[in-house]
């Protein structure tokens, strides 16, 4: 993976995946670009996203593979803008409930009996799109806020 940065305005990229934020997985679907918001889990290099039967974006992914992905931490009042922009190929891959509760576990707390119900019971009709970056663009874009 070539992380590409602008120059002294980098930031720590370990640090902003391993927080609960939102990405944006771009997909392209009859040659028409397609954006889901989606939770993730960084592992080994690789960014896992859980797919449901009534998602239709691992359909676009088998179609064509090459993705983009864009996670931003930003905070108003304080000027953060982190943002680190992925491109590269992605794989539809069978259930891993491992995996699976590795993600969830970042945004629903630890304790499963806490979870919200519709997350408890993911089962094998669920896949994992499984994303592998060629390039990731590392910027802090913060500002000073007044």
């Amino acid at each position: 993976m070539k992380i590409i940065t602008n120059g002294d305005r980098s930031f720590d990229l370990e640090k902003l995946l391993a927080k609960p934020l939102f990405a944006h997985l771009a997909t392209v679907d009859k040659d028409a670009p397609r954006d889901t918001p989606v939770w993730f889990h960084w592992e080994k290099q690789q960014l896992w996203i859980i797919g449901t039967p009534s998602d239709t974006f691992p359909k676009r992914i088998k179609n064509n593979p090459k993705c983009a992905i864009g996670i931003v931490d930003f905070d108003p009042e304080t000027g953060l803008v982190l943002h680190a922009g992925f491109r590269g190929t992605a794989a539809v891959m069978p259930f891993d409930n491992i995996i699976a509760n590795r993600l969830l576990s970042r945004y629903l707390g630890q304790d499963e009996n806490n979870w919200d119900p519709r997350f408890k019971n993911l089962n094998k009709s669920n896949v994992l799109i499984r994303f592998t970056p060629e390039t990731v663009v590392v910027r802090d874009q913060s500002y000073l806020a007044t």
